[in-house]
C-alpha cells in the first residue's frame, strides 16, 4: 500500500496519508494552522456527528439523497457520535473563521467512511475507497443543504447544553454538601466578620448554608441562560435564506435532531438573526463567569477559615491531601480551594475571549465562532472537573474546631451591639474600646460594671440567642 494519496480541491493537489479518513481541506487545515496543539472538545465532535446525522436521514427522507447514500452518511456519523473516529478530528482549534476548517473536517471524515461501508456492502477493496469521492462526496453529499454557517453554530450550542448536563449534577452534589455541613455545624458558634473585622456572632452552619444558596442559585441562572442556545439555525444555510435547502428541511431536520440528541430544540424565530448574533454564547458564558466568581470567594473564605493552625482563623480543618511544603516539615496547604480558584480564573478570562467574540460579528455572520466554542466548552469541562474534587475530596471532609469558633464567638467585641437599646450607642462603643484596650470580654466588663443584671445578661447577650434562626 502507497503511504500517501493525492486529493485535489479547488486549490490544486496535496498530499495526506494513505490511510487517513480527512482529505484535502483538512490537510490544508493541518498546514495552516499549527497553532495550539489542541482539538475539538469531544462535544463538539459529537454534536456535529448528530447535526450530519439528522441532515442526512432527513435529506434521504426528502428524496434529496439516495437512500443508499443518505444510509451510509448516517452510520459514519453516528461512528463520529460515538467517538469512533475521533482520532481523525485533528484540526486545532484555532483555525480559520467560522469554523470551516473543523465543518470540512467532518464532512471529510464521514463520507470517506460512508464510502467505505458502501465499498464493503458492494464487496469493493477499502483501500480503494479513501479519497475518491465516488459514491459520497463532502460537499456535494454531506454537506448537502448544509453550510459552515449554519452547521457550526448549531453544532456549537448542541455541545454546549450536552456538555452542561455534566456540570449540572456536580452543582446540585456541591450545593446539597455546603447544606449538609450546615446542618452538621449549626450548633457551632463563631463570631461574624465584617471588613475582616470582628462582627456580631453567627453559627458555622449558618455560613456553610449560604455557600449552598451561592452555588443553587449559579446552578438555576446557568439552566435558564442555556434555554437561549435552544433556538437554533439549521437550515439557514450560507446567510439564513435557506438557499438549496428543500422547503420542509428545516423544520424537519431540527425536530429530528431533537430526537437523536435529546435535547429540546426549536427554529429560530429569524434566520437571518441567527446567523449573526451569537449572544446565546455570552450569556452562558457569563453565568459560568458568575459561577467563577461565587467560587473564588467561597474558596477565600475556606482558605482563611482553615488558616494557621497555630497562627490563623484554624476554625475548620480541610482534609489533608499532600505535603505542601518541599521544606517546612508537616506543612499541609488547602490545595483544592487554591485549584479552585485557579480554574475559576480561567474560565473568567475565558469568559472575556467569548464576549470580545460575540460581538466581533459582522453583517450576516460572525467568523469568531471557534474561539467561542473553545473557550466555552473548555470552561464547562474545566468547572465539572473542579467542583467534582472540590465537593468529594474536600467539602465533605471539613470538620469544625468548636472550641476555636466558640471562644472567638465569646471574645469578638461586637457583642457590644445588643447593649444599645439598654445603654445607648455611645455608652456601648465605650464598652467594646474598654474591652479591646483590656482584652477583657464584653460579658465580664459589664457585669463589672453592674450595666445589666444578671438575667438580663444571660437573655441579652446571649450569642446563641443573637445568631436568629
Amino acid at each position: 500500500m502507497l503511504s500517501t494519496r493525492t486529493e485535489k480541491d479547488s486549490l490544486g493537489s496535496i498530499e495526506l496519508p494513505a490511510d487517513a479518513l480527512y482529505g484535502a481541506q483538512t490537510a490544508r487545515a493541518l498546514q495552516n494552522f499549527p497553532i495550539s496543539g489542541m482539538r475539538a472538545h469531544p462535544a463538539l465532535i459529537r454534536a456535529i456527528g448528530m447535526v450530519k446525522r439528522a441532515a442526512a436521514e432527513i435529506n434521504g427522507q426528502l428524496g434529496a439523497l439516495t437512500p443508499e447514500r443518505a444510509h451510509a452518511i448516517a452510520q459514519a456519523a453516528e461512528e463520529v457520535i460515538d467517538g469512533a473516529l475521533a482520532q481523525h478530528f485533528l484540526v486545532d482549534v484555532f483555525q480559520a473563521g467560522a469554523g470551516v476548517s473543523f465543518h470540512m473536517n467532518a464532512n471529510e471524515v464521514i463520507a470517506n467512511r460512508a464510502n467505505q461501508l458502501i465499498a464493503e456492502s458492494r464487496g469493493l477493496p477499502l483501500d480503494e475507497a479513501l479519497g475518491r469521492y465516488e459514491f459520497v462526496h463532502p460537499n456535494d453529499h454531506v454537506n448537502f443543504g448544509q453550510s459552515t454557517n449554519d452547521v457550526f453554530p448549531t453544532a456549537m450550542r448542541l455541545a454546549t447544553l450536552l456538555a452542561l448536563e455534566d456540570l449540572y449534577p456536580v452543582l446540585d452534589s456541591l450545593s446539597a454538601a455546603f447544606s449538609d455541613k450546615g446542618r452538621e455545624f449549626d450548633s457551632v458558634l463563631k463570631s461574624g466578620r465584617t471588613h475582616m473585622q470582628d462582627a456580631v456572632p453567627i453559627r458555622l452552619g449558618q455560613e456553610f448554608c449560604a455557600y449552598a444558596v451561592a452555588v443553587r442559585r449559579c446552578r438555576n441562572r446557568l439552566r435558564r441562560s442555556a434555554d437561549c442556545l435552544r433556538e437554533i439555525g439549521l437550515g439557514g444555510s450560507a446567510v439564513g435564506t435557506g438557499i438549496n435547502t428543500h422547503p420542509g428541511y428545516r423544520t424537519l431536520a431540527i425536530k429530528h435532531l431533537s430526537d437523536i440528541s435529546g435535547q429540546h430544540l426549536i427554529p429560530a424565530e429569524d434566520m437571518r438573526w441567527a446567523m449573526q448574533s451569537n449572544a446565546a454564547m455570552a450569556e452562558v458564558s457569563a453565568s459560568l463567569r458568575n459561577l467563577s466568581l461565587e467560587v473564588i470567594r467561597i474558596s477565600n473564605d475556606l482558605r482563611l477559615l482553615s488558616s494557621g493552625p497555630n497562627t490563623g482563623f484554624n476554625e475548620i480543618q480541610l482534609p489533608a491531601l499532600q505535603p505542601g511544603s518541599s521544606i517546612m516539615p508537616g506543612k499541609v496547604n488547602p490545595v483544592l480551594p487554591e485549584l479552585a480558584s485557579m480554574v475559576a480564573f480561567q474560565v473568567i478570562g475565558n469568559d472575556t475571549a467569548t464576549a470580545l467574540a460575540v460581538q466581533a460579528g459582522q453583517l450576516e455572520l460572525n467568523v469568531m465562532m471557534p474561539t467561542m466554542a473553545y473557550s466555552t466548552l473548555q470552561s464547562i469541562t474545566l468547572l465539572t472537573n473542579m467542583l467534582r474534587q472540590l465537593d468529594h475530596h474536600c467539602i465533605r471532609g471539613i470538620k469544625a474546631n468548636r472550641d476555636r469558633c466558640e471562644f472567638y464567638a465569646h471574645s469578638t467585641v461586637a457583642l457590644a451591639t445588643a447593649l444599645n437599646p439598654y445603654i445607648g450607642y455611645a455608652r456601648a462603643a465605650e464598652i467594646a474600646k474598654q474591652s479591646i484596650a483590656t482584652g477583657r470580654s464584653i460579658i465580664d466588663l459589664v457585669r463589672e460594671q453592674n450595666l445589666l443584671t444578671e438575667s438580663q445578661l444571660t437573655e441579652i447577650l446571649n450569642p446563641t440567642r443573637m445568631t436568629g434562626e
